[in-house]
């Protein structure tokens, strides 16, 4: 399937960001906007670039209602030759791919959907910032559009891509943050969508990431919905842990966990360089236990906003558990310069995983 992209300029565009240290992340956003629309007559089409905006919607619209919508998240990087390159936009498609079927969405095209984002970020390239430590973030999304109330998948739907050019997700930037352990609260269970990129998930975050940010932590370690015991993520991050020398992280067989793009890069990362990895069941026990041994070598999140970022503290029921000194530990810092510098096209990709914008 290849798009017929229709292009309206924007008359109109705005006033590019002078200060890049100052980005922020997703407050800002470019001159333009991808949309294709679904109907179960003509399948996705009407492929068009048009002036940032908003889109209007019936006030029935079905993902005002039940919540069908997905998106992706990833990135376009200035590499220091001035070219623009995408980090394994294939692997972010078929996510997106993934969570269609989870949705009850229908598919796009992989080739289709790549077009579709090389296209965007090339009309906007000029947003995208030089600074080390900024790029384009890229966010994908699919909404229900049907306008009835009735608990079943939409008819029709819109595709939509927008760009926001950023910096450090955390304003602590690379910095240990620290973590509260959430017990009271789930993001997600066995069976239910935790596999799949969908607002919803983050939506049963909020409650217990605000109780966190009111008592000082970033974020919260979620836990597995059945048993409170084995751990799922640390806020919209995959996590992993250092254990006396072996780096652990929850598997993905109960699909209560999104499978990253960063998490899927780190770990092959780790195996390249001969690391002991592990994908399996992790317990909190086990982890704060080998925190009170002296076994716990470091803890880091991953994920496409912030890469790495690094854990310097866990709160558990009234106590405090340092992590390597409060101090980003050597594995998650070579793994930020590698993985960040493969992307930003300042470390050589001899893993493949870069795509040329122009290519």
């Amino acid at each position: 399937m290849k798009l017929d992209i229709k292009i309206t300029r924007n008359p109109a565009p705005k006033a590019k960001p002078t200060d890049e240290s100052k980005l922020g992340f997703g407050k800002l956003f470019t001159d333009h906007m991808f949309l294709m629309n679904y109907t179960v007559e003509e399948g996705w089409h009407d492929a068009r670039i048009v002036p940032y905006g908003p889109i209007p919607l019936d006030p029935s619209a079905m993902v005002f209602h039940y919540a069908q919508e997905l998106f992706e998240g990833m990135k376009a990087y200035r590499r220091p030759d001035g070219g623009v390159q995408l980090f394994r936009p294939m692997c972010n498609i078929e996510r997106m791919n993934n969570t269609c079927d989870r949705l009850c969405v229908p598919r796009i095209d992989p080739e289709a959907a790549l077009q579709a984002i090389k296209a965007i970020v090339d009309i906007d390239r000029d947003w995208i910032p030089h600074t080390s430590g900024t790029s384009l973030y890229i966010r994908p999304f699919i909404i229900a559009t049907d306008a009835m109330l009735g608990v079943h998948p939409s008819h029709s739907y819109i595709f939509c891509i927008i760009l926001s050019p950023v910096g450090s997700y955390y304003a602590a930037g690379l910095n240990p943050v620290k973590i509260m352990v959430e017990h009271q609260y789930v993001r997600c269970v066995k069976g239910g969508t935790g596999i799949a990129k969908a607002g919803g998930n983050y939506a049963a975050s909020l409650l217990g990431q605000k109780e966190a940010e009111d008592m000082g932590y970033a974020q919260v370690l979620w836990l597995d919905g059945v048993h409170r015991r084995y751990i799922d993520e640390v806020g919209a991050m995959n996590v992993f842990f250092k254990i006396d020398g072996t780096v652990v992280t929850p598997d993905l067989t109960d699909g209560n966990i999104l499978p990253g793009v960063t998490r899927r890069s780190c770990i092959e990362m780790l195996k390249y360089w001969g690391i002991p990895v592990e994908e399996r069941k992790l317990a909190i026990d086990e982890v704060l236990d080998a925190q009170k041994n002296g076994k716990l070598d470091e803890a880091f999140g991953t994920g496409t906003a912030a890469v790495i970022s690094p854990i310097g503290e866990l709160f558990d029921t009234g106590t405090k558990y340092i992590v390597n000194n409060n101090e980003i530990g050597p594995v998650a810092q070579k793994l930020y310069d590698t993985i960040y510098g493969i992307q930003s096209g300042t470390v050589e990709d001899f893993m493949g995983w870069t795509m040329d914008l122009d290519a």
